[in-house]
């Protein structure tokens, strides 16, 4: 399985958060994503958008209810078809999988098409072990390849990298002159690529979606790449979670109306492409050999969980990264795993254990952004609340330790506010030693009145390093109102805080 860095999510939140070149490339990339997004549904009434939603989940409600039934099916089909479907229960099981195919086929070149599930399993380091060369064929993959990174996007996996940072790399990695031109290191990427494509032996990609009625592996790219990595080398393996079956090619339209609209703004993708088997008798190209892995790895306990089920109905378009506050503010890193943004921080403790993932349901503000761009109408909030209270019930003290301090604050808060001449003197007290700080030269105030993120008090400094605190009013609300202010409007602004 990929390394997991979830524990360090604080830090590295903290330190993403202080770097002005990830700030301008989720600044331009993320918002750019979610503008054309919004232009390509209003091209369609409301009704309908609404519509092919609820049409969408539904099929995908049905489908994760019947889920036996339809890996049946989908079994039965894809053997029809001349293939193999294997179910890996875990990360090392999908590994042997791969890698006992690549032993017995004298396997030298692997190319990939993007596939999440493979990051996950973290297979590239398995084939390199085995002799293998492994090519990542998706440029953005392909960037982060050479950078030896991670993806910090579901859809745009090298999003936190500039043009000057490619350039960089390839003049490094590939010893071309350094050319900032985008169309130029485009095209020495294919140019790299394209005898990759033609020499490998093995093509590995993902799955946007498994048709049970016919046992087709569905990929939508922008590149072509995986039309190539499932077509010209005499093996393809798909790799998949079992989660992205669905019942029919009918449903699969259904999809294909959601997806490229919600995922990068378009229509349709440049390629739909669709497997089904290896290649036939009467084929002039394709596979030899075909061969689909389902993978569970920690899927089950998400399906046997009412509470959390519904994060299977994704389908990794990232319009719910594009249009959260956090994931804007630090990028895809900061999390830690595979599946940044809100509904990686629902996958993610689930699939590598909420108590090495703890911190990730509290990165969220839970403003139902996510919930109203999601084209399948996941309640990631609802479920990110639930993770919060299955913390809070841990039997482990260190992850009960900030909920009952919080608990302990909540108290104390209600007690005091309960009893008014506490509250009288609390605001009294405030206001005196607001005025105090306002000449400190440790803590300035704002010509409008706000503190400065840092105090010198500890039991608010950590609270205000990301946050404004907001001054005190210099009059209450009962003070204005023994003055009459219920006759009419305030006559000096600063009064009506």
């Amino acid at each position: 399985m990929a390394e997991i860095k979830t524990k360090n999510f604080s830090a590295a939140s903290a330190q993403a958060m202080l770097d002005p070149k990830l700030r301008r490339a989720l600044d331009r990339v993320a918002s750019g994503f979610d503008v054309a997004r919004q232009d390509r549904i209003e091209e369609v009434t409301p009704e309908v958008w609404e519509q092919w939603r609820q049409q969408a989940r539904d099929i995908k409600i049905h489908t994760i209810e019947h889920l036996d039934y339809y890996l049946d099916l989908l079994h039965a089909n894809v053997t029809a078809a001349g293939g193999h479907l294997h179910f890996a229960k875990d990360a090392d099981q999908a590994n042997e999988i791969v890698a006992h195919i690549v032993r017995t086929r004298n396997v030298k070149i692997a190319t990939k098409s993007k596939s999440m599930v493979s990051e996950e399993l973290d297979l590239n380091p398995v084939l390199e072990a085995l002799g293998v060369d492994v090519y990542e064929t998706d440029l953005g993959e392909y960037i982060i390849q050479l950078a030896n990174e991670t993806p910090s996007h579901l859809v745009a996996p090298a999003l936190h990298k500039s043009k000057e940072d490619v350039a960089e790399l390839f003049t490094e990695k590939l010893g071309i002159p350094y050319d900032e031109d985008i169309f130029h290191m485009a095209a020495t990427a294919r140019t790299v690529l394209r005898d990759k494509f033609m020499e490998a032996d093995l093509g590995i990609s993902g799955a946007n979606f498994v048709v049970a009625e016919t046992g087709t592996l569905v990929i939508i790219t922008n590149e072509g790449n995986g039309r190539l990595c499932t077509s010209a080398p005499r093996i393809h393996i798909g790799i998949t979670g079992m989660e992205k079956v669905i019942p029919s090619m009918q449903d699969l339209s259904t999809f294909l109306r959601l997806l490229p609209r919600s995922a990068t703004g378009q229509r349709i993708t440049s390629y739909v492409s669709m497997t089904t088997g290896p290649r036939r008798a009467d084929d002039e190209d394709g596979p030899e050999e075909f061969h689909l892995i389902l993978v569970d790895n920690g899927r089950s306990a998400m399906l046997a969980d009412p509470a959390l089920r519904e994060a299977l109905y994704c389908i990794r378009c990232g319009a719910c990264l594009n249009i959260c506050p956090v994931y804007q503010r630090i990028g895809g890193h900061a999390y830690g795993w595979v599946y940044p943004g809100p509904i990686g921080a629902v996958i993610t403790p689930m699939l590598v254990g909420l108590k090495n993932a703890k911190e990730l349901p509290q990165a969220s503000s839970l403003c139902g952004a996510c919930r109203e761009v999601c084209p399948i109408k996941i309640d990631i909030p609802r479920m990110l609340l639930d993770l919060r209270k299955k913390t809070a019930e841990s039997p482990d003290d260190s992850q009960r330790s900030a909920p009952e301090s919080e608990r302990m604050v909540a108290r104390v808060y209600a007690w005091v506010m309960s009893r008014p001449s506490l509250v009288k003197f609390g605001h009294q007290t405030g206001r005196t030693l607001q005025g105090l700080l306002q000449f400190s030269p440790i803590t300035p105030m704002t010509k409008d009145g706000r503190w400065y993120r840092k105090l010198p008090l500890p039991i608010v400094s950590k609270w205000t390093r990301g946050r404004d605190l907001p001054a005190l009013p210099r009059k209450t609300f009962h003070e204005l109102w023994e003055q009459g202010i219920a006759d009419g409007p305030p006559t000096d602004a600063t009064d009506s805080h």
